[in-house]
């Protein structure tokens, strides 16, 4: 990716998905708001074939992040309420899906791997959820509470 000579990502960047995330979740309702509330729940990571060597080492983790497009959120919005919450706050203070960049992230139990298929759990997002990107979650560099 280029970029121009102030550090600023052009205006034409995109981002391609690398596959598909497969889940038991099929309505935004039924959804569980955080991994968390979705404990056990069975999914699978499909990466497009050309992608599967970047898997290689992948099973030495316990957990990964996914990144995923929030590709089916038709509206944005820079203030949410949380759930729980009475006030709103800035949508970067909070977990909504309506973000500006469309993006979403999740620490998933990594159960094991087929090929270019990740076998997961506690997944909270919906079926046919575009992957853009996975990277091992590393308790020691990840944990920032002592």
């Amino acid at each position: 990716m280029a970029r121009d000579s102030g550090g600023r990502i052009p205006s034409d960047w995109t981002v391609r998905p690398m596959g598909v995330i497969r889940t038991p979740h099929t309505g935004d309702g039924e959804t569980p708001r955080q991994p968390s509330y979705a404990a056990g729940v069975p999914g699978r990571v499909e990466l497009l074939p050309e992608f599967e060597e970047g898997l290689d080492g992948i099973e030495r983790y316990s957990h990964v992040y996914l990144i995923f497009a929030f590709d089916r959120v038709e509206e944005t919005e820079l203030t949410s309420t949380p759930p729980g919450e009475d006030s709103p706050r800035g949508v970067f203070a909070t977990r909504s899906p309506r973000r500006p960049s469309g993006l979403g992230l999740s620490i998933v139990r990594l159960v094991g791997r087929e090929g270019s298929v990740l076998h997961v759990e506690d997944v909270d997002m919906l079926d046919g959820t575009p992957l853009l990107d996975i990277k091992p979650f590393v308790p020691k560099i990840d944990n920032r509470i002592p």
